[in-house]
């Protein structure tokens, strides 16, 4: 409590310094005049977009006109990402006019700014180029399914037909630069060190496997995917490999509006509901969704051979299970904008996943240094059900000076978990007579507070610095029961159970100068420093550990405008990559007592400094964007596998020394006479690792990559048509290698109104099952699995709307992490990239 006082002091000082500037005090700039007393101005506000590169326009000239006398009020220009923000405007009726050269004339007419809604968003204008004519190409006001930003990649989830009735790892698997493996575990370039992000904010739902938490979130809750490869200094150091910033759909209209989908088929079953009700200034909204995957069928083959002793011991099993999984999700969320300069939002979200399995193995295993031959037959089942909440509000200020905002935020996360083990087994060994239960209680907490201003220094620097605090609690109650088949009762065994608390506390600030040099040149540098207290200790187990260590993040983006369609981008930072509950959890899951799994609470942070050069153009209507990228990681953390004197195999994490990745990824896209977009993308990248385990030096270098293909065919009367498929090579490890994973899928939709569409989608139609062989090797063992499950699945989508349907997204500042992630400051000085404003800053 003294360390989340000191906390909420310094925000408090920041504000109060703050407030000392009254936007509603003095005379507003420009030609507007402000009344005096409580009567309040609005602000027009939106991007300029060219209609047929979906790249934005800068410096184009915006001008506020009365539409009675024609007589311009007030204006501006764009700035370098085509956005515009008009501060202080009387309310009335205007017209909105777009000027540049090259390009036609563009007319907003009917901007009403009333009390109730004094703010009007334009969103995306788009601005047709001279000679091209509205025949030629076809203004729709929607975004490509992928743009390509300077400071991001953005892929436009809602616009993908293959989606229907998936989940998020079914949408990460279509976006460009990611790859998803068979276990649903997501890599960047190549690295799976990266931070997972929901609508800007961090959330413990990833904590403890991100796999499964992907599952929660349906592909139709998905607006976009983000994906940053460099990011700033005003982001977490979290993420050694990048960010991943998952955008859910928040849309409002005046008025009540909502929508109902459903999915039917044989691998997944989804239901969902999203109601809005917006009053003036005032506005809620729920979604609410449940999922279920009926019982899929598996099987299991492994083989461990390892030497002790000048001896060969063998370990062989062949396994068959089903396993079924579900899910309920739900969000409640409300915003206010108390004013033109004040607004306040608050949201509650909860969240469930459960999985059950039933499996049977005949296992042999040969030690011939004790003289066994044990030949034994087990029988398991396994439940585990997750749920979580999440509370966040946000509070956001700004200012008559143009890009003067400051944010105060605060977030309560909750995760709990129970998970329980249960087998039979017996053989030709009375030895091998057994049954157990090995169960784990965990409750994972987090409390964040954080503050960020924004400050324009002049037209060419702007500062951005801001503080933050995070306090992490994680508890888990673990407990293994062995049978006493004289007693006919389980007994604890004392020895593997116990309560592990583990405390992890981290204290941020940034400094961060956005430069302009130049019309063609801009410069962001900052630095970022986090101070990072943990602390575990046990219940009974008199073992406590402690430390404490600061890190110096430092990040540099120099980007240059060759012309108006190529930009070129050169870039560095430093990362910091802490160990969560999943990798420093003691629990051992003992579903195979000679297959163990168990967390490493001493794990160090990994740390990684990656370099970028990045080159984006527009050629006759084909997106190219390109990078090349090295990657540095000291103390990398990787699973690690041991065998036992006593044959058992012990799966954990360690440090494991030193890593190197030198890389290049490609993204393409082409409109075909605006029916047919074509789609690639790939990476391939080195994996070339270093250390030293117990005295023993390793090493491996490989080559990893992954691509995939998209296309979109677009007929008449509402029909859309879509094809995806991609490879991901085996993804490596200093002691072996886990599975290649690919898929094809296809998807069919038809728009029978703007209220009611139904659709279509198949997924691996030409594979029944997948099967997936992981291998790894030591110094003393080798050991390869396989594994399969049924993968063909085929869904019915539909997706039913009411009540007002004009919908228009609200970018007045409410959920400002959200914002600024999606549409960021992050390269605002930097000329290419599109400007999305208004957004305050994201989580650190």
């Amino acid at each position: 409590m003294k360390k989340l006082l000191l906390v909420s002091l310094l925000f408090v000082g920041i504000y109060s310094l703050l407030s000392a500037q009254n936007p509603m005090q003095g005379g507003a700039p420009g030609n507007f005049q402000r009344d005096n007393g409580p009567s309040i101005t609005g602000k027009i506000s939106g991007a300029l977009v060219d209609s047929t590169t979906n790249i934005p326009v800068e410096f184009a000239t915006v001008v506020v006109v009365n539409p009675s006398t024609g007589k311009q009020l007030d204006g501006g220009i764009t700035d370098d990402k085509g956005e515009f923000k008009l501060l202080d405007v009387r309310l009335g009726t205007y017209e909105l006019h777009f000027s540049f050269l090259g390009y036609q004339n563009k007319v907003i007419t009917g901007i009403e700014l009333t009390p109730e809604k004094p703010d009007f968003d334009a969103g995306q204008v788009f601005i047709t180029p001279e000679g091209v004519t509205l025949s030629e190409v076809q203004v729709t006001g929607q975004a490509a399914v992928v743009e390509n930003r300077i400071d991001k990649l953005v892929y436009n989830a809602d616009k993908d037909v293959t989606s229907m009735g998936g989940d998020a790892s079914n949408v990460l698997q279509k976006v460009p630069l990611l790859s998803v493996d068979s276990e649903g575990n997501v890599s960047l370039r190549g690295s799976s060190n990266v931070q997972i992000l929901i609508n800007g904010k961090p959330s413990t739902i990833f904590s403890t496997n991100a796999a499964d938490a992907l599952k929660t979130i349906p592909a139709d809750q998905i607006k976009s995917v983000e994906v940053i490869t460099t990011p700033t200094a005003k982001f977490d150091g979290e993420g050694s490999g990048g960010i991943i910033n998952i955008i859910t759909k928040k849309k409002n209209a005046e008025g009540f509006t909502g929508s109902i989908n459903a999915t039917v088929g044989n691998r997944s079953n989804r239901g969902s509901v999203n109601l809005n009700l917006t009053r003036g200034r005032f506005g809620l909204n729920f979604s609410g969704n449940g999922w279920y995957g009926p019982s899929r069928p598996s099987y299991s083959d492994y083989l461990r051979v390892d030497q002790l002793g000048g001896q060969e011991r063998t370990l062989e099993q062949h396994g068959n299970g089903t396993s079924e999984n579900f899910g309920p999700r739900g969000n409640l969320g409300m915003f206010y904008d108390i004013n033109a300069y004040n607004n306040i939002t608050s949201s509650i979200s909860f969240r469930g996943f459960g999985r059950s399995s039933e499996n049977v193995t005949n296992a042999l295993y040969i030690d011939p240094t004790l003289g066994l031959n044990q030949d034994y037959t087990r029988t398991s089942s396994s439940r585990s059900v997750n749920s979580g909440l999440d509370w966040n509000t946000d509070y956001k200020r700004t200012f008559k000076k143009p890009d003067q905002e400051f944010t105060l935020g605060f977030q309560y996360d909750t995760d709990f978990s129970d998970s329980e083990n249960e087998f039979d087994q017996s053989g030709n060994d009375e030895s091998l007579l057994q049954r157990n239960i090995n169960q784990n209680l965990g409750i994972n907490s987090e409390m964040t507070l954080q503050a960020d201003y924004v400050h324009p220094i002049s037209k060419a620097v702007k500062l951005e610095t801001g503080a933050k605090g995070i306090l992490r609690e994680i508890d888990s109650d673990f407990s293994y029961d062995e049978y006493d088949f004289v007693t006919n009762q389980f007994v604890r065994n004392a020895s593997a159970s116990d309560v592990f608390y583990y405390d992890q506390d981290v204290y941020a600030g940034y400094l961060s100068f956005n430069i302009k040099l130049g019309e063609k040149y801009g410069m962001v540098v900052g630095s970022r420093y986090e101070h990072t207290k943990i602390g575990g200790e046990f219940d009974f187990n008199e073992t406590t550990f402690s430390n404490s260590y600061g890190n110096f993040l430092p990040s540099f983006i120099l980007s240059h405008n060759l012309n108006q369609f190529s930009s070129i981008k050169l870039s560095y930072n430093q990362r910091i990559r802490r160990p969560g509950l999943r990798f420093v959890n003691p629990y051992v899951d003992l579903s195979d007592p000679r297959d163990v799994t168990v967390g490493n609470p001493e794990l160090l942070p990994e740390v990684t400094n990656q370099f970028e050069v990045n080159y984006g153009t527009y050629i006759k209507g084909v997106v190219v964007n390109t990078s090349v990228f090295y990657r540095l990681t000291n103390d990398n953390i990787e699973g690690f596998l041991e065998i036992g004197e006593d044959g058992i195999s012990r799966n954990t994490f360690k440090n494991i020394g030193q890593s190197q990745s030198l890389g290049a990824s490609l993204f393409g896209s082409v409109n075909i006479k605006d029916k047919l977009t074509l789609r690639t993308s790939a990476t391939v990248s080195t994996y070339n690792a270093e250390g030293t385990i117990n005295g023993v030096n390793l090493s491996r270098t490989s080559v990893v990559w992954n691509g995939n293909v998209n296309g979109t065919l677009s007929l008449k009367k509402g029909f859309k048509i879509e094809a995806f498929g991609f490879y991901n090579s085996p993804r490596q490890s200093i002691q072996g290698a886990r599975a290649s994973y690919s898929m094809f899928s296809f998807g069919v939709l038809k728009e029978f109104s703007k209220r009611f569409s139904l659709g279509l989608n198949v997924s691996q139609p030409f594979q029944e099952n997948q099967e997936f062989r992981n291998n790894s090797e030591g110094p003393n063992f080798f050991q390869e699995s396989v594994n399969g499950f049924a993968s063909r699945s085929i869904g019915l989508n539909i997706n039913y709307r009411f009540g007002k349907l004009e919908f228009k997204d609200r970018n007045n500042g409410k959920g400002e992490r959200n914002n600024d992630l999606m549409k960021g400051d992050d390269e605002g000085g930097m000329g290419g990239g599109q400007r999305n404003g208004g957004g305050g800053s994201p989580r650190k």
